[in-house]
């Protein structure tokens, strides 16, 4: 075999200090370290300024003779070593740790006016504090707090629910961009958070795509989901392959010790860039609100000439004791906020309508389109929602539709142009069949949708499987939707109790199934079995309506899975939040012959969990402003529908899915339906976002 030049001496060298007698191994020890400075440099020299000084099998020759020194020497190896980022290495699952400091989202504005009052209520707070601003960019990326300890990276953590979040240190470390240790000679805060956003940067996403299809693979919806699909790999090599980049924003906690405290966030900016950090492109100082304004308006006109994927810009005040003085209300800054851009809208053709077939049954309209770029991602398909939803809009096969990303994520049709409708199109018929089995559909009065009620559907179970293991049901890590399509469709699984009895030999004969992976896959699922409580298992099995919220109310209630499936319609309909449709649904789950089986296979494999007692503390913490009230969430508000319901949950409020006479408060955003008029027909107390924040006491 044929080995470069530069290899060879490096591994000559390699090997002959490798030989050396103990007197040399100072020497060893000075070489290794000279390696690491000199790869360290090369790498942020490529990596971050693009600014390559050497060649590519140069720098191989020399990581690869350190990587030989290591094998060697394993003592010697630096804990901020670049062959840590080789990754490789199979995590048996994703543990969580909370933050020191909650990570926030922030408050969004959509208009000048909304802006300046913003701004006005920081003046107002704070009349003496100069109203001068840091702005960057707004990324679309995944948020990743860096844990630095007196120079080394100590830790990574997402964003999670800002309180906790995952670890994934590991991936974090295959990131060629992020620091193993700070640059310079020191000193180093002894503790330091570096907050930022995770990003594939559009060229490289699209590259990544483009692979992916060769291969026959699928594809990415967006950056987004591939950055945060990618850091929380169990795979780390696989964490490795992709194009992540880091671009640091903020900090958490932080101990500076020898080092001077930042007074502003410029002057942090600025320090973490002379620790090797890049961050996002064009941050810069803005005096006033109307600098301000016209930053924004340059961000937003320059949107598609951003390396990453932007939905709006960000402004905070420069001053760091302001903001410590300003503080949080209970869910975002009171120093920063985020100008939220309209969607991107692009034109194309609707060329067929599909219908499918979710966990419950329940049968969704999707339009299949000629793919368009929209915001620099390629949309190929979009949800139309319901039977409505396509009569409203009179959507037909063969029209050209506008299409936006709702939220930039979601692809949607916003409308049809009417005048290039062909002069032959017809009405699209929503099917009275299921497409999976083939069984008749119904419609209950006053219900959007169309369900297939055959729990031996083939598209119900596969959904339903899916829905057991992610995220909403038993969170089991690294069991994704392509391995649960290959053991459903071999008939290995017909129902998630069959999971439990999977081996990894046997897991051996799936492709792209090696030994570690097949190992992790049943530790993981074994782990599940072991740590899953009530609520998670109940919400799990998928029954119709019921949530995550719903899940922990009825574990609260029943101690374990027998007395819940005793429970009557009229026993559960007393509980605060659940509705009779939910009473009767709940009911007729354990009713089914099918169901009460499965049950009793998770009692046989020890899936079995009782309700974990109740929180000693709960009696001594004061009561929220909504304690015990009811509180239903109906149209679109500014935060995510999960975060409005945590929110009023900490306030003590009872979340619940109808409305009833028993309502204490219906918020309602835009387009908010028929729940609405049924609120205000029964003499409901009907809130819009802001009143609900003013309850909280914000």
């Amino acid at each position: 075999m044929f080995v470069p030049k530069d290899y060879s001496d490096a591994l000559l060298r390699a090997a002959a200090l490798r030989d050396a007698r103990p007197g040399q191994m100072d020497a060893i020890l000075e070489r290794m370290n000279a390696l690491v400075r000199e790869l360290e440099h090369h790498n942020r020299l490529y990596h971050t300024l693009d600014a390559p000084e050497i060649s590519d099998e140069a720098y191989d020759a020399m990581f690869a003779e350190l990587t030989k020194l290591e094998r060697e020497y394993p003592q010697f190896r630096s804990p901020h070593s670049p062959t840590l980022r080789v990754g490789g290495g199979l995590l048996p699952g994703l543990a969580t740790r909370r933050h020191r400091e909650r990570m926030y989202g922030l408050e969004d504005v959509f208009s000048t006016e909304e802006w300046r009052d913003f701004a006005q209520r920081m003046q107002r707070a704070l009349p003496e504090a100069p109203m001068v601003f840091w702005c960057d960019p707004k990324m679309d990326g995944l948020a990743l707090e860096l844990v630095y300890e007196n120079g080394l990276l100590a830790d990574a953590i997402t964003r999670g629910d800002g309180e906790e979040g995952e670890v994934v240190l590991e991936q974090a470390r295959t990131i060629r961009n992020i620091p193993l240790k700070l640059a310079g000679d020191g000193p180093f805060p002894e503790r330091l958070e570096v907050r930022g956003e995770v990003v594939i940067y559009k060229e490289s996403f699209a590259e990544v795509n483009r692979k992916r299809e060769a291969l026959g693979q699928k594809l990415f919806a967006n950056p987004r989901n591939a950055a945060a699909g990618s850091l929380r790999q169990l795979d780390t090599a696989q964490a490795r392959k992709m194009p992540l980049t880091f671009l640091g924003y903020s900090f958490g906690a932080a101990v500076w010790g020898e080092v001077p405290a930042p007074e502003t966030h410029s002057a942090f900016m600025a320090k973490i860039r002379e620790y090797g950090f890049d961050t996002p492109p064009g941050g810069r100082i803005c005096s006033g609100m109307e600098e301000v304004e016209a930053y924004v308006e340059s961000v937003r006109l320059g949107r598609e000439g951003y390396a990453m994927q932007i939905d709006g810009a960000v402004a905070k005040m420069d001053d760091l004791e302001a903001q410590r003085a300003l503080g949080f209300t209970a869910r975002a800054p009171r120093f920063a906020v985020a100008f939220k851009f309209p969607a991107e809208q692009a034109e194309t053709i609707l060329q067929a309508i599909e219908v499918q077939v979710g966990r419950t049954g329940v049968l969704t309209p999707v339009a299949k389109l000629v793919p368009v770029q929209v915001g620099g991602v390629t949309v190929s398909s979009a949800t139309l929602h319901n039977e409505d939803e396509v009569k409203a809009k009179d959507v037909r096969i063969g029209d050209t539709v506008v299409v936006q990303r709702a939220g930039d994520v979601i692809p949607e049709i916003v409308r049809v142009v009417a005048e290039k409708r062909p002069a032959d199109s017809v009405p699209w018929v929503f099917p009275k069949t299921c497409p999976a089995c083939g069984e008749e559909v119904h419609r209950e009065e006053g219900q959007a949708a169309w369900t297939c009620d055959n729990l031996a559907c083939p598209a119900v179970r596969l959904r339903s499987i899916m829905h057991f293991v992610s995220k909403s049901g038993l969170d089991i890590q690294g069991i994704g939707s392509q391995w649960i399509e290959q053991l459903v469709s071999s008939g290995r699984v017909q129902t998630p109790a069959d999971l439990f009895t999977l081996r990894a030999q046997e897991l051996l004969g799936y492709e792209r199934m090696g030994e570690q992976l097949a190992a992790n896959f049943v530790d993981a699922l074994e782990t599940a079995r072991e740590r899953a409580t009530l609520a998670k298992l109940v919400s799990a099995l998928g029954i119709h309506h019921v949530g995550e919220q719903a899940a922990r109310l009825l574990a609260g209630r029943y101690t374990d899975m027998d007395r819940l499936a005793q429970a009557t319609v009229e026993e559960l309909t007393e509980l605060p939040g659940i509705g009779p449709k939910m009473a009767e649904s709940i009911h007729n789950f354990f009713a089914g012959h099918a169901n009460r089986q499965m049950l009793e296979r998770f009692r046989e494999l020890g899936l079995w969990p009782s309700a974990a007692p109740a929180d000693p503390e709960s009696a001594s913490k004061p009561a929220g402003p909504l304690q015990g009230k009811r509180v239903l969430f109906t149209g679109t508000l500014s935060m995510s529908r999960s975060e409005a319901q945590r929110l009023a949950e900490q306030a003590g409020a009872v979340t619940v899915s109808s409305v009833s006479k028993k309502l204490d408060y219906l918020v309602a955003g835009d387009k908010p339906g028929s729940k609405l008029d049924k609120a205000n027909s029964l003499g409901v107390r009907v809130l819009d976002e802001a009143g609900f924040m003013a309850l909280l006491g914000d």
